[in-house]
């Protein structure tokens, strides 16, 4: 295949977008705007448009500047900005926005030739229908394209405005009886019917959005970087410059009644106007439909390129470049094709302000895409043109808001097409989900903001706004999923967990590899559910991996304050290494939770038991918050909380009271009929207790004491064979339940 040349310089960025700025609105219905709502009304909606197409100009501009914008133009882009997935959905409905567009002009095009519509009607009483103009004019567009391409069209570009500047020219150098009056002046203008200004505004805008369009011939530029700016920009500028000209050139020519009633009113008031107006009408919309039909192509072009469509066959014929000129000719095709088709029907209003929609959404995802990249200050953003990111955020906002202003139900229409073609564009292209970098760097910058945030003002943070942020040091996360499982609950709804996977040996060049390779699968395994930050650790020792642990802040911003170990009750060989390394994270004043994990399964309709003992005062709070953050995870939607408090008979009623007063002050999901106190009987031990009621419990959370661990080791562990999974509690201080 012959590689394809670019060719053009900035002059066809430029007419392209401005000669679809002066389109059929200008030269149709710009003099019933100003009739309508006045010089000073206009003048409003021409700078509230641009408050919209300026920041988008300028955000192309930005963007072209810091990378080569290949074929595709504004699909370009947003699907290299927000992924392929989001660039497709968004560049199908601005493909077939720029293909139906094409049928709008063309219909338009059929305007200027209302005096043969009228001399047939007269002299052989018949009303010629509009195919009999467009229809011609669309095969002749058509043929223009499909066999000599955008070369010829650029030339052909040319002409047709140097015709749309005479008229323009020929505009401004007519005079008319009223203006020769001097009846009107700028001191008297004013802004009449101000409930009908969004109405107007509807019909107005789509005059405004032709800035874009020179973009989507950025595959086929020498320097994107520097056309494109100057292009849509002095495009943009110039446009809006004009059409104020012209506002107050039609304020002081004609009556409100005269600019309301007479479509062509510019022809009465132009020089020569007769012949120069539908000369430049005719003008406006054959280079707008010129415009639209060189540029939609390339937009099909580059989505097949991206295998945007389903049918790998369809992605391959429309991306093939015809050898000889390397032009999109099967997209032009179609692309023509489906123009015709409206052409054919003829009247295409029933769609037009959907499709103008899609423009919107287009220019907002630009203008959202300069804001990100503003906000995600990733050091490959470097362009050498730079807006501000306030001005794309305005930008941005007015696109959102005029579509709503504009037409509610078109909007929610346009947003149902786009999530539904956004499903299924993600549906048949699976493997393409994931988030893309823009994206990535501002939840980074956001991130890094929070943390930095949290952490100046963590010591102002009240003991009652306790949360866990918890830490887990695994060697068996391939042999059993317990500890991840504990600490995915915890971290689900309310609070933050970092698992560290550890791995044997020194740090090394192998040891580094073979930690992203586990890293991977563990993510893999566990991470694409859960709300635990998954990470491994080298270290040549289990103690040496808990003292580099406990002292990394958590990746909440706050640092962490729970440290999760972990053990098979059935095989407890690591048990010892826990309680060698309690002492070492208690001094750095964490709570600690030792999770006995089972081999039996969880039943969790069977509830969370929560045992405290008269020695628990410390750790009471902490097992019931922990219990109540753990049912907050789905898997124990259908389970609830139990406490079971031992006690003297003579505590009985001082505890039982003490408890419905904690469950009620505390706001906990906890019922009066879900507290039981228990007398113990001097001949039973309190395990024979537990054992006796919790063996069928989903788990069962149990608080220890320092001395205890000290005196007793890893008896304090031993004799609950019959239970089922177990967690024993610490609490490094009392926390507070208000």
């Amino acid at each position: 295949m012959k590689e394809h040349k670019v060719q053009f310089g900035t002059l066809p960025v430029f007419f392209t977008a401005i000669s679809t700025i002066l389109g059929a609105i200008l030269f149709l219905r710009f003099g019933f705007a100003v009739g309508t709502l006045g010089f000073w009304g206009v003048a409003l909606i021409v700078l509230l448009g641009h408050t919209i197409t300026i920041p988008t100009a300028l955000a192309i501009s930005e963007i072209a500047t810091n990378k080569r914008v290949e074929g595709g133009g504004e699909y370009f882009i947003i699907s290299r900005s927000f992924g392929l997935n989001i660039g497709a959905t968004i560049g199908i409905a601005l493909y077939l926005s720029q293909s139906i567009s094409i049928a709008f002009y063309v219909i338009a095009f059929t305007e200027a030739f209302q005096f043969v519509f009228e001399h047939v009607r007269t002299v052989y009483d018949l009303d010629l229908p509009r195919q009999a103009i467009s229809v011609p004019a669309m095969l002749l567009l058509s043929g223009l394209i499909l066999y000599k391409g955008a070369n010829l069209g650029i030339k052909a570009l040319y002409g047709v405005v140097g015709i749309l500047a005479v008229s323009i020219v020929l505009f401004f150098l007519g005079q008319t009886g009223f203006s020769e009056l001097g009846e009107f002046s700028m001191a008297q203008a004013e802004m009449r019917n101000p409930q009908d200004f969004f109405l107007v505004f509807a019909i107005i805008f789509p005059a405004f959005t032709g800035m874009t369009a020179g973009v989507g011939l950025s595959g086929d530029l020498k320097d994107p970087g520097k056309s494109i700016p100057l292009g849509t920009i002095s495009a943009t500028l110039i446009g809006m410059v004009i059409y104020l000209f012209i506002a107050s050139k039609l304020a002081l020519s004609a009556t409100p009644v005269d600019l309301v009633g007479d479509q062509f009113v510019m022809g009465k008031i132009a020089l020569y106007g007769a012949i120069v107006i539908p000369l430049g009408l005719a003008a406006s919309t054959i280079s707008s439909a010129l415009g639209s039909v060189m540029v939609a192509p390339r937009t099909l072009h580059a989505l097949a390129s991206d295998n945007s469509f389903p049918l790998p066959r369809i992605n391959r014929w429309l991306s093939r470049l015809r050898k000889k000129d390397s032009e999109p000719f099967n997209a032009s095709l179609i692309t023509c094709a489906l123009a015709m088709l409206f052409v054919v029907l003829g009247d295409v209003n029933a769609v037009a302000q959907i499709i103008s929609m899609f423009f919107m959404i287009t220019y907002g995802s630009l203008c959202l895409i300069s804001v990100l990249n503003h906000f995600g200050t990733s050091p490959s953003y470097r362009p050498t043109f730079r807006s501000k990111w306030y001005i794309s955020l305005v930008g941005f906002a007015f696109s959102v808001w005029v579509m709503f202003k504009i037409n509610l139900g078109y909007t929610v229409a346009a947003v149902i097409l786009m999530t539904a073609l956004y499903i299924y564009v993600n549906n048949y292209h699976r493997e393409r989900k994931g988030l893309s970098s823009i994206f990535a760097n501002s939840i980074f910058q956001l991130n890094r903001n929070l943390q930095l945030y949290l952490q100046k003002f963590k010591f102002g943070r009240s003991k009652s706004e306790w949360r866990p942020s918890a830490i887990c040091i695994s060697a068996d996360s391939f042999e059993r999923d317990s500890a991840f499982r504990l600490l995915s609950w915890i971290s689900h709804k309310y609070g933050f967990g970092t698992y560290l996977h550890k791995i044997e040996g020194y740090y090394s060049s192998q040891t580094f590899e073979r930690s992203q390779q586990e890293l991977k699968q563990l993510i893999s395994n566990y991470g694409q559910d859960s709300h635990v930050y998954i990470d491994t650790i080298i270290s040549p020792s289990y103690t040496s991996a808990v003292a580099q642990s406990i002292q990394i802040s958590g990746i909440s911003g706050m640092d962490n304050n729970m440290v999760i170990f972990e053990y098979d009750k059935d095989e407890p060989s690591g048990l010892q290494n826990i309680i060698d390394n309690f002492k070492l994270v208690r001094s750095g004043h964490f709570d600690v939770c030792i999770y006995a994990s089972s081999r039996k399964p969880i039943v969790h309709r069977n509830g969370i038991h929560v045992w405290i003992k008269p020695t628990d005062d410390e750790n009471a709070n902490l097992m019931i918050i922990l219990s109540f953050i753990i049912l907050g995870h789905p898997d124990w939607a259908n389970g609830n909380i139990s406490i079971f408090a031992i006690c003297r008979e003579e505590e009985k009623d001082s505890i039982r009271q003490q408890m419905e007063t904690l469950m009620e002050t505390g706001r906990l999901p906890v019922t009066t009929q879900n507290i039981q106190i228990i007398v113990q009987d001097e001949d039973r031990s309190y395990k024979d207790i537990m054992l006796e009621r919790s063996a069928q419990a989903g788990l069962t959370v149990v608080g220890f004491r320092e001395e205890n661990l000290k005196h007793r080791d890893d008896e304090l562990f031993e004799g609950f064979e019959g239970m089922g999974h177990m967690v024993f509690v610490h609490s490094f201080e009392r926390k507070l339940l208000d």
